[in-house]
């Protein structure tokens, strides 16, 4: 069985991410019941549908564990816990991937850049998540797509820093 649902939110065509509140939305649509607990040793936990998260967190940092647990609900298969196992660390990776699609994703960046956001704290305010959580996101982003991506009618470069640009499209010349 497939477990996935996708919720997200467009307004005037353009993907908006989830906050914390959407993220707790979507888990009851899924039949995932979480909790926030007082945990020692974990920001988040998940076992089979139930999530824990620490209560003592942030917002923002609520939302990128959830998000994360989430990831592991539709992408891990079994207990993952031992990371010296490859399989086990590439079923982290792909969670993780799924929590920065989910929350950040190429349109985020995009969005951000819309909304005259300058550098990292800003977009990562807009967005609603950590400034760890969207540089590990870029990170992972630089590893998938290299130096830049293109992506609708922007160039998204990594590296040296982060930077979008429209694709400028000359008009065809009429004679």
């Amino acid at each position: 069985m497939i477990k996935f649902l996708m919720i997200s939110k467009i307004i005037n065509s353009q993907v908006i991410q989830l906050n914390y509140e959407e993220l707790l939305i979507e888990s009851e649509c899924s039949n995932i019941i979480t909790k926030e607990k007082p945990l020692n040793a974990y920001d988040g936990r998940i076992n089979g549908n139930k999530i824990a998260i620490r209560r003592n967190l942030s917002t923002k940092e609520k939302t990128c564990v959830l998000a994360e647990e989430l990831g592991h609900y539709y992408t891990t298969v079994g207990n993952i816990l031992d990371q010296s196992h490859t399989g086990n660390r590439k079923q982290e990776h792909h969670a993780r991937l799924w929590a920065y699609n989910k929350l950040v994703g190429l349109d985020g960046i995009v969005n951000a850049y819309q909304h005259k956001c300058r550098d990292l704290y800003e977009i990562a305010d807009y967005l609603e998540v950590t400034e760890d959580f969207l540089y590990d996101t870029l990170s992972a982003y630089q590893n998938k797509y290299g130096t830049h991506v293109k992506y609708e009618n922007y160039i998204i470069t990594f590296i040296p820093t982060l930077n979008v640009n429209l694709i400028q499209t000359n008009p065809t010349q009429q004679t």
